[in-house]
């Protein structure tokens, strides 16, 4: 099919099948039903049509088939839908590199050789210790360009001279971010070491790769639950399906009725499981 489609930031790109397939199969659709998925997208598209309707399109056809395909499938607006506020994705990234083996420890004040700095997530292993800076971007089409990296090295160095002080691990700094970067945004941290990590980079250790290999999906996958009440769940500190499900006297506590309560425990659970109640 040999259409132009409007992404987020305005520009024009071919429609590419085989990525929204790829994308429908990644959310744990069979073959055959992620194929009748985007046959009925194709049939309902034409030049000009947003990604954002696409999207919404195939959402809408997985929602009246399965909770726990739709959920998984609507995972990137989930994890924009971690905002406004950054802390919740914070929380979210640490949880996600918890899943990984590391230790963790958010919005620590670390003194460094020169001066003090507040950072976002420290994460270590037996050989390892990173220092990461956690970048959520409500807007979709907004890269991190050079000036993000430039920035966080300058800071990881007097950092690391603290730590260096205490500890013989290899340390590392890292950017994580919902959106993107620039491509001298990821040139100048290979050139110095740092490890960036977006939504699609670097390829099979990306943010969305994290997810796909630890099955922790935010809470804000869950479609029962209104904006508002996820917020109040997020400000209780609860970011994953999985410690809604662990905690689920939260509910009640934000007000929920016990059938709306019930509705969306077996929507949680359709998500975490891989299954359909």
């Amino acid at each position: 099919m040999n259409i132009n489609v409007l992404k987020s930031n305005g520009e024009l790109v071919p429609f590419d099948e085989h990525k929204l397939l790829s994308a429908l199969m990644r959310s744990g659709a069979g073959r055959r039903e992620a194929e009748e998925v985007v046959s009925i997208v194709v049939s309902r598209i034409h030049e000009g049509t947003k990604t954002k309707k696409i999207y919404r399109i195939a959402y809408d056809i997985l929602k009246r088939k399965s909770s726990y395909l739709a959920g998984r499938y609507r995972l990137k607006k989930a994890v924009f839908d971690l905002g406004p506020s950054g802390y919740p994705f914070e929380k979210y990234v640490s949880k996600l590199l918890e899943s990984q083996g590391y230790d963790i420890e958010i919005n620590r004040i670390q003194k460094g050789k020169c001066v003090n700095h507040e950072l976002d997530v420290v994460a270590e292993n037996d050989y390892e210790k990173l220092m990461i800076e956690c970048k959520f971007h409500q807007d979709k089409g907004r890269k991190n360009d050079v000036k993000i990296p430039l920035y966080i090295h300058s800071r990881f160095l007097d950092v690391k001279a603290a730590w260096e002080q205490n500890s013989s691990k290899k340390m590392i700094g890292m950017v994580v971010t919902n959106t993107r970067f620039s491509g001298d945004a990821t040139d100048y941290a290979k050139c110095v070491g740092m490890r960036l990590v977006s939504w699609d980079y670097p390829q099979g250790n990306s943010l969305r790769d994290w997810v796909d290999r630890s099955g922790y999906h935010p809470v804000t996958s869950i479609r029962s639950l209104s904006k508002s009440v996820k917020q109040m769940i997020m400000q209780e500190g609860i970011v994953l399906c999985r410690e809604l499900l662990e905690t689920p006297e939260i509910l009640s506590k934000v007000g929920l009725p016990l059938p709306k309560r019930t509705t969306v425990i077996r929507e949680a659970e359709a998500i975490v499981n891989g299954i359909d109640k």
